[in-house]
């Protein structure tokens, strides 16, 4: 008996040392299972790293750059095509084409000067002595010139008159025309060139002094630099008068960016932020024109969004994800709250960059439902709002609503702390701000709109590094808003901003100050 209940002790013991080696074993592989979701989450932190720094900005690439492999290949080929050509030349066996090329015919603006070059032959006498030819046609080709920009002094004169009779006591002259530098050197048309050289076409003003230096022109960055701070400074009723306009509208997408701004006294480079606010109804026919307004601010807090939007009507305002934006719907802390619509676009991103490092069925399933909504968006766009509800309700409704569920359950077979629960979570918990599309025609699906017009910014920045001080920023801000604005409404900003500079210096009145707007610029 005692030999027994040995024995039944010590299977007692194993089983007991059994059941708590296959705990541990248990709470291993647990371990082991957030190690490597930890460890998958790291490369994937890294791998993005790497592709913020040196790769891509966008899931999209562009197309200019998809090209930039192919342009040197075409250049060898037309380098090759230049070769072959001379050397049937030479052998006399290349063959005159049967017709004249007349592929540039009409394809140049008319709105070009044309420079008309006749060629003659040698004789237009008949070789067989008919004595001369008649003309019965032309053969007409255009090419595309270029003459370097041109630099020019204007020299205004103003004549001194005065009375003999009087012994000069009675004169007269014109008074002087208002510049725009008291006795300065340039027009408003230099200005416009220089300001839109940096803030349009992302030249800094110290590579824009070199070009100029190429002409014998020696014009100091910090010269351009206050121009452009007195253009950004008269300009100013300009972009007030264009934030008036945008209070009158209820439906707005913003956005921000930031703006490095060096700070006085410490040589170190502050982060700021441009805020931006968007008005464009082309997606639906409406009838206001597109405006797009920049104001600088050295924090990205909601606060921020409230005193930008002060004065307005309220309505329903697209953006982000950002917290910030949040404060602006709470009806205790603002005192016309907006109705929030969010981005479609920002949630698909969340689900491309985790596909590039981690292959996922569900991130290739929710781009390609998402895909689904941007299809039926891009046959709808431009049509009037009430066409848009219907086709959207119809169509992208049931897409939307099927959505929800699936990725419900998604979540209950991923575990918490999975990277790809918190970019499902991210849309789930907006939900009523990510689907208010479906049931207003004047909104779109996405951003988009305001992030295209925040693009200029971000290359200016990569160009000129930062904004010299908090004044710096806010001329760029200004200037940003009225180039941003000019392109939206296809109107040349270099020519608006030369003759808006000379109307205001002429004293335009302020209270003809819609004639100075972008959209009514007729140059």
């Amino acid at each position: 008996m005692a030999s027994i209940r040995t024995s039944a002790a010590r299977v007692a013991d194993l089983e007991r040392r059994l059941a708590e080696a296959e705990a541990a074993r248990t709470a291993a592989e647990a371990r082991l299972v957030e190690v490597e979701e930890a460890r998958a989450r790291l490369e994937r932190l890294l791998a993005q790293m790497r592709r913020d720094t040196f790769g891509s900005k966008s899931e999209k690439l562009d197309p200019d750059q998809r090209n930039l492999p192919f342009e040197d290949v075409e250049a060898a080929a037309g380098m090759l095509a230049a070769a072959s050509e001379a050397a049937e030349k030479a052998l006399g066996t290349r063959k005159a084409p049967s017709r004249p090329s007349e592929r540039n015919k009409g394809h140049l603006p008319e709105h070009l000067p044309r420079i008309e070059r006749v060629i003659e032959p040698d004789s237009i006498l008949c070789p067989c002595g008919c004595g001369e030819m008649q003309r019965v046609g032309e053969t007409r080709t255009e090419r595309l010139d270029v003459i370097p920009a041109q630099f020019r002094v204007l020299v205004t004169i103003r004549p001194k008159y005065v009375c003999r009779t009087c012994a000069g006591a009675q004169h007269a002259q014109a008074p002087a025309p208002e510049w725009l530098v008291s006795r300065g050197l340039p027009t408003e048309a230099l200005v416009a060139h220089s300001v839109v050289g940096k803030f349009g076409d992302y030249l800094p003003f110290y590579r824009q002094a070199d070009i100029y230096r190429r002409q014998g022109i020696e014009l100091d960055r910090t010269m351009l630099a206050e121009w452009s701070g007195r253009a950004a400074q008269l300009l100013a009723p300009v972009i007030d008068a264009m934030m008036a306009e945008l209070r009158r509208s209820d439906r707005l997408q913003m956005d921000e960016t930031t703006a490095p701004v060096l700070a006085p006294g410490t040589g170190a480079v502050r982060k700021d932020w441009l805020w931006v606010v968007l008005r464009d109804q082309r997606g639906w026919g409406g009838g206001d024109p597109p405006i797009v307004v920049f104001h600088h601010s050295q924090s990205r807090g909601g606060k921020v969004a409230q005193e930008i939007l002060k004065g307005f009507a309220g309505g329903t305002l697209l953006v982000d994800g950002h917290g910030g934006y949040d404060l602006l719907a709470d009806p205790k802390k603002t005192a016309k709250p907006w109705t929030l619509a969010f981005c479609w676009t920002h949630w698909r991103r969340r689900f491309v960059k985790f596909s590039q490092d981690t292959p996922s069925p569900i991130c290739d399933e929710m781009i390609a439902r998402i895909a689904q909504l941007y299809a039926i968006e891009k046959e709808i766009r431009g049509r009037d709002p009430a066409a848009r509800v219907a086709v959207r309700q119809k169509f992208s409704r049931p897409i939307v609503e099927a959505l929800r569920p699936w990725l419900e359950g998604c979540l209950q077979d991923l575990s918490s702390s999975n990277e790809l629960s918190t970019h499902i979570r991210y849309g789930l918990k907006r939900w009523d701000g990510m689907t208010r599309f479906l049931e207003d025609g004047r909104l779109e699906m996405d951003t988009n709109g305001v992030e295209n017009a925040i693009r200029p910014i971000p290359l200016t920045r990569k160009n000129a590094l930062f904004a010299g001080s908090t004044d710096g920023a806010k001329t760029w801000a200004r200037i940003a808003s009225l180039i941003g604005t000019c392109r939206l409404n296809g109107v040349n900003p270099e020519a608006y901003i030369a003759a808006t500079l000379r109307k205001i210096l002429d004293q335009h009145m302020q209270s003809d100050i819609a004639e100075l707007m972008p959209w009514n610029f007729r140059g």
